[in-house]
């Protein structure tokens, strides 16, 4: 599997980057363009499904946060273990994660089949759209341990080095799953018209054919041991970094539905834009996205062969890149912003507050992504604690009183702007934190070195916990 996967700790710094990148990108960009297709059709079939559909959305996000989280702490054990040369560990742990992951998603399966009315009830939703949500969600819900296993197997091949495999499987399942929506949905070529009930089915299929892809391919390139020995030592170190990442990852819902309530004290249309505004913004964002989920297992790889320089260059690259990113975003948007929004929508009312937000909001696009690459550094690095701290600072300890006070001055421009100026301010934290701790290790594993004379500088070390201290 070595010789199947690029080796992240040779060869130039920004060819892997770019290489790791461009292939998440092309599966972000197929999985965003699946839930899009889907919500396309959908509201071909009416608003009520529509809704119900929208309300699917925050418990469908929550969901799939929980299997990015496992997915995460396994990324960073897997990716370390790789950098050492120990293979045998590494295949042990990504089968010990398949099995978590799966237990777990059951478990979570099992808690949130039963509380799916009151969820939606407590959500808002009316008895009519609610029952249709309920009926979505438990057909989706089907579907949950397919797409968990999948998720896992794409982030632990990346961990790997492989970047490319993942990125058509990705492309290949959503794919599949836009192809089969019109023939569920709608009742086409002899199927039966099962409306947003088809649009459930046509998620559960495709997501079984990528089980099914992901297994070939992760069988295929040697990375899955059925060695069951040392599992729950395997679930401890995964989940040390798993569980703050679910835990971050679940802290974002609470922030943005607070930024939500807010926005609709000032009407319905102000939301409208925001909704807007946010998914023109999500493109540009995207790539930011992709090249921090890049960063992980670059970092992880040459920081359990103890190539540090490479970690240090590679985050100078990827902060350097967002940087300029999000002023080249920023400026396209200064002087497109409104002619954008009219294309999605042309209400006035709805055209001036989604402008409003293009206005202000990508200031902060850069400095997110300085954010992104240092928290998905710390997870690779085996510290999961600053990312969790850094999101609910982010989110509910600066983000929410910074809003408030730009509401009560400004109005809802003034929501805007304390969104990213919190984002300016933790990103800068961000880079900080991680600067100093990475210091701080590289001083402590050279300190090691000159204790122990058989460690060569550069070499692999022995792998004895898989969790650094923090």
């Amino acid at each position: 599997m070595a010789n199947r996967s690029p080796d992240l700790t040779v060869g130039p710094v920004h060819t892997h980057l770019i290489y790791l990148t461009g292939f998440m990108l092309m599966g972000f960009v197929s999985v965003m363009g699946a839930n899009l297709m889907e919500t396309v059709y959908v509201g071909r079939v009416g608003t009520t499904e529509l809704a119900a559909l929208g309300f699917t959305f925050p418990l469908v996000m929550t969901l799939q946060g929980i299997t990015m989280g496992l997915s995460i702490g396994a990324s960073s054990v897997v990716a370390r273990s790789i950098g050492n040369d120990n293979w045998p560990r590494a295949r042990k742990l990504i089968t010990h994660c398949f099995v978590l992951a799966f237990v777990f998603i059951v478990i979570v399966i099992l808690l949130s089949w039963w509380s799916l009315p009151t969820i939606f009830k407590l959500l808002g939703a009316d008895a009519n759209i609610r029952d249709l949500s309920v009926l979505y969600m438990r057909l989706w819900l089907l579907g949950l341990p397919f797409f968990t296993v999948a998720m896992v197997g794409s982030t632990m091949m990346r961990a790997a080095g492989d970047a490319r495999t993942p990125g058509y499987l990705m492309t290949i399942g959503s794919l599949l799953q836009v192809v089969l929506g019109p023939l569920f949905i709608f009742g086409l070529f002899g199927f039966p018209r099962l409306e947003l009930a088809g649009a459930a089915l046509a998620f559960i299929v495709a997501r079984f054919v990528s089980l099914l892809l992901y297994g070939w391919a992760m069988t295929r390139s040697q990375l899955i041991s059925p060695d069951m020995n040392g599992f729950f030592g395997s679930c401890k170190d995964i989940l040390h970094v798993g569980m703050p990442a679910i835990a971050s990852n679940l802290v974002s819902p609470i922030g943005m539905s607070v930024i939500t309530r807010l926005l609709a004290g000032h009407g319905a249309v102000v939301v409208a834009g925001f909704s807007v505004a946010s998914r023109i913004e999500a493109m540009i964002i995207m790539i930011l996205f992709a090249l921090s989920m890049s960063v992980a297992p670059f970092v992880g790889q040459n920081w359990g062969r103890r190539a540090f320089e490479r970690v240090k260059l590679a985050l100078k690259l990827a902060n350097g890149f967002v940087l300029i990113w999000g002023a080249l975003a920023y400026g396209f948007l200064y002087f497109s912003a409104a002619f954008l929004v009219s294309l999605i929508n042309d209400d006035p009312a709805v055209i001036e507050a989604a402008t409003w937000y293009l206005l202000i909001a990508p200031l902060g696009v850069g400095f997110m992504g300085v954010m992104s690459n240092s928290t998905s550094a710390f997870n690779a690095l085996g510290k999961p604690m600053p990312p969790l701290i850094i999101s609910i600072l982010q989110m509910i300890v600066v983000g929410i009183p910074l809003a408030l006070v730009g509401d009560h001055f400004y109005g809802y421009p003034g929501i805007f702007a304390g969104v990213v100026t919190t984002v300016i301010l933790l990103g800068g934290v961000s880079w900080l934190w991680l600067h100093l701790q990475i210091g701080r290790d590289i001083k402590i594993a050279n300190a090691e070195v000159v204790q122990s004379p058989a460690r060569v500088s550069g070499s692999p070390s022995p792998v004895h916990s898989d969790i650094e201290p923090s």
